[in-house]
């Protein structure tokens, strides 16, 4: 990590009211070099930009305003996945059973080890860098879709829900040969080295809900 472009490192976030808590936190992850910036409550967070890197928010649950639980489901509402990590004095069953299954990392109940807390932000943060990447895996497959004429969209369609080249021809109305063409043209499009890989491709899309072969 400390070989990354300052702008390219990870990021941790943190929100907490108390502000040794804060310092404390910040020089651990610096410790580790992480980057770490923190925050007194979460409409500050919001104020600010947030940098397109891995990252993760290390969250108190019980904040002046609005409750970490609440801003949780603030940011699930806005669009921005983030992997969070609470820490609370208070912690109880349901309120972590909640914070859980509205997608928290981990749950650490104050005073938490350091080691904990560098284990729970390790795993949030590789967490968020999956699925960055499977983001980016989604976008490309769906920029080389979206460049198919819709001849090649419809032949890819069925082609990929099981029906050979003389079947999708009589299907679409088109000679056997025209549709080797277009499948060919499909192949090379989307980059697929086989037609297994071309039916995951498919799956990714969600094409199997839109073909109704007969």
């Amino acid at each position: 990590m400390p070989n990354e472009a300052p702008e390219l490192q990870p990021i941790v976030f943190v929100i907490d009211d108390d502000a040794s808590l804060r310092n404390a936190l910040t020089n651990l992850f610096r410790s580790v070099g992480l980057r770490a910036e923190v925050f007194g409550s979460a409409p500050e967070l919001l104020q600010s930009k947030l940098p397109d890197v891995p990252s993760c928010l290390v969250l108190d649950v019980r904040l002046p305003g609005l409750s970490g639980l609440d801003f949780q489901a603030e940011l699930s509402k806005a669009n921005i996945h983030i992997p969070i990590i609470f820490m609370t004095g208070h912690g109880d069953i349901p309120m972590t059973v909640r914070a859980m299954k509205a997608g928290a990392v981990d749950f650490l109940t104050k005073p938490f080890r350091d080691q904990d807390m560098l284990d729970a932000v390790a795993a949030a943060i590789q967490r968020d860098q999956e699925a960055r990447q499977a983001d980016d895996v989604a976008s490309a497959l769906r920029a080389a879709y979206d460049l198919l004429t819709v001849r090649e969209r419809e032949v890819m369609a069925l082609v990929t829900s099981g029906l050979i080249n003389k079947q999708v021809a009589a299907q679409l109305g088109l000679s056997e040969i025209t549709v080797k063409i277009h499948r060919g043209q499909v192949m090379r499009k989307m980059r697929a080295k086989s037609l297994a890989d071309l039916v995951r491709m498919a799956e990714s899309l969600g094409l199997h809900q839109k073909a109704h072969p007969s």
